[in-house]
């Protein structure tokens, strides 16, 4: 049910009434021993979702023994990243999610069911794959806390994907990602309800009813002066609750314009983005907005790997970003990408399908690096000279030169797309 819901596009929700909201619905869910705490990693560190799992240590105190960062493939966080996006919080408290060995398989989501939602793209089981922290530790209370923003896997993130993927494991991460691939990127970012989700959401139902998992979800948009703020703050055990969450996310995050896009400049905060694997979201996020024959510039000055993971990494500089039906038959053709499936989505995920080309600027891989996965090259240092992200505002731009850009100072916070391209 739906605990807490408060919301909307117009509203800002100020930090202190974040807290005093949390702290009055954590009040009613009465006494709890022994907490667990399920927020994102640095990648996220734009949800807010720090400030939520501070307060909700702040309120439980030593209750909280565990604190699990939903890694999914993710690099561990270092110590300073827990301290800048957890104040407050010991980092002797958090764990790091091992998502190849960690792991507790509740169940299987029968095959016929993922063909079924897939509408025949995949044909096999699914496993419920979670930390096995989260079972076999007889938590009172799991609070996983995330945003709700518009995604290229399962249409729009967090919810129960916090739990199954973020301390998931190899097997389920792999085929969730495929199956999202195979089906169609574009027809499943910015919706609620897509086969990612009926998968995750049978998990739910049938394998995690005795997990006590309260999810606790924050909208997060800018106001007009381009600051982040909280437009929305939803707290429940179902799936109602995410729904709602999901209601505000498409029209706080998510951009529909009247034509596409022929130049698109973005901006990769290098805090936040040190992979294509996470960079990668300045193509997914506009691929619906762009022109044909148009071009993404993707300013990256933290980029320094394709994968976090080095498998991945090593497996995106064998094949590079290809269309859809080349990656497909390589997967059939070789073991590796087989027996890695998200990195197979991946490289579909990335691939602009030759209908535009992308531009990664950078200066800590080489041109030769970037050119070998498929993408252009441009040296850091002159494109931010053209396009300096200090002046650049949201949106169109027109230059001193005359030349008209589309700028995106963060492609994680949205969805852009033309009006004729999502229906």
């Amino acid at each position: 049910m739906i605990y807490f819901s408060i919301g909307s596009e117009n509203d800002v929700i100020d930090l202190q009434s974040v807290r005093e909201h949390l702290f009055s619905m954590l009040e009613k869910l009465g006494f709890k021993n022994k907490v667990l705490i399920v927020p994102p990693d640095y990648t996220r560190f734009h949800s807010m979702a720090g400030y939520l799992t501070s307060y909700a240590y702040e309120y439980y105190k030593e209750k909280v023994t565990d604190i699990l960062p939903a890694l999914g493939t993710h690099t561990p966080m270092t110590e300073r990243e827990i301290t800048t996006m957890f104040p407050n919080v010991p980092p002797s408290l958090f764990r790091i999610h091992n998502w190849r060995e960690d792991l507790t398989t509740l169940g299987r989501v029968p095959a016929e069911f993922v063909n079924s939602v897939s509408d025949g793209k995949v044909n096999y089981d699914w496993p419920a794959q979670v930390n096995k922290l989260l079972v076999d530790w007889k938590f009172d209370l799991i609070l996983s806390i995330g945003q709700v923003v518009p995604h290229e896997v399962i249409g729009m993130a967090n919810y129960n994907k916090n739990i199954f993927v973020g301390t998931g494991g190899k097997e389920g991460i792999n085929k969730s990602h495929f199956l999202g691939a195979a089906y169609g990127m574009e027809k499943i970012m910015g919706r609620a309800d897509t086969p990612v989700r009926r998968v995750l959401n049978y998990a739910s139902e049938h394998f995690a009813n005795e997990l006590p998992i309260l999810y606790v979800l924050t909208v997060v948009g800018k106001d007009d002066k381009g600051k982040l703020v909280i437009r929305g703050l939803y707290i429940g055990d179902d799936h109602a609750t995410f729904e709602k969450a999901a209601e505000l996310s498409l029209k706080v995050n998510f951009q529909l314009l009247d034509e596409p896009l022929k130049k698109i400049v973005i901006y990769l905060d290098p805090e936040e983005f040190k992979s294509t694997w996470l960079g990668n979201k300045s193509i997914y996020r506009t691929r619906m907005a762009i022109a044909d024959e148009g071009e993404p510039i993707v300013l990256a000055p933290g980029l320094k790997e394709f994968g976090e993971d080095k498998t991945i990494d090593l497996l995106i500089r064998k094949y590079g970003y290809r269309n859809s039906e080349e990656v497909l038959k390589l997967t059939e053709e070789n073991e590796d990408l087989k027996n890695n499936l998200s990195a197979a989505a991946h490289l579909i995920h990335g691939s602009s399908e030759g209908r535009f080309k992308v531009t990664y600027c950078t200066d800590k891989l080489t041109k030769e690096e970037i050119e070998s996965v498929k993408f252009n090259y441009a040296p850091l240092e002159e494109m931010m000279n053209i396009y300096n992200p200090n002046t650049l505002k949201d949106g169109f731009n027109k230059l001193e030169n005359g030349e008209e850009i589309f700028y995106i100072s963060n492609p994680a916070l949205g969805l852009w797309a033309y009006k004729e391209k999502f229906k």
